[in-house]
């Protein structure tokens, strides 16, 4: 005698998803994948959801991107101690600010959009141009100066992790490589100079060198 049929199951509404849930997958899929790759339909594919529930979370990319940042930032970003002298406290915000992005290199392709920001971070930014503004900057001119500081700061960590990316993935010499190795000492002299030692050297972690030269020019030129 056949045996009656279970009783089908209504589809009903998808499992109910938590913003920690879609900030952990949003995070993981940048980490992985990258900025270009996360979108709304991606991230509720990766749930297991539909688009229209994660909106009861967030309104669209540009509002997660900003929960990831702020995510991020309550994460990773430490308030140091901060030395009495203004100069050297821009220095220790602006260093603490590159440690924490030099961790998380996917954050700093967000941040260069320059309209996206984590209100976490602000503090940081009130230290460089507080400390500005101590030195003797106007606070334009100190907004300005805070303004070099992140380009120089954003700009480092990019070029770095960009050749070293590019390092992983091809180990063959470079075309800079080829270029160095045929340099005319009689028309180039200093490069040909250092040329076999070009990559090393522009290797080298000379970020807070870097820092402290900006930000003594930055004030010099109040």
């Amino acid at each position: 005698m056949p045996q009656p049929s279970a009783p089908r199951k209504s589809p009903g509404r998808p499992p109910r998803i938590s913003r920690e849930e879609v900030i952990g997958t949003a995070r993981r899929i940048v980490t992985e994948e990258g900025v270009e790759r996360l979108t709304m339909r991606r991230l509720a594919s990766e749930i297991g959801s539909t688009p229209m529930a994660l909106y009861h979370h967030v309104r669209n990319k540009e509002e997660l991107l900003v929960l990831l940042l702020d995510d991020y930032a309550a994460r990773a970003l430490r308030r140091p101690e901060l030395p009495a002298h203004p100069r050297e406290r821009i220095v220790a915000a602006a260093a603490a600010i590159h440690e924490a992005l030099a961790a998380c290199p996917w954050i700093v392709e967000v941040l260069t959009a320059d309209d996206l920001m984590s209100t976490s971070a602000l503090w940081f930014v009130e230290q460089i141009v507080d400390g500005m503004v101590e030195c003797g900057l106007s606070p334009e001119r100190a907004v300005h100066g805070y303004r070099a500081i992140w380009y120089y700061t954003a700009g480092e960590i990019i070029v770095r992790v960009t050749a070293a990316r590019r390092r992983a993935d091809d180990d063959r010499a470079t075309y800079r490589e080829h270029v160095f190795a045929a340099l005319d000492p009689g028309e180039l002299p200093r490069l040909a100079q250092v040329a076999d030692r070009w990559e090393p050297l522009t290797g080298e972690d000379t970020y807070l060198d870097g820092l402290r030269a900006l930000v003594d020019g930055l004030v010099a030129a109040r």
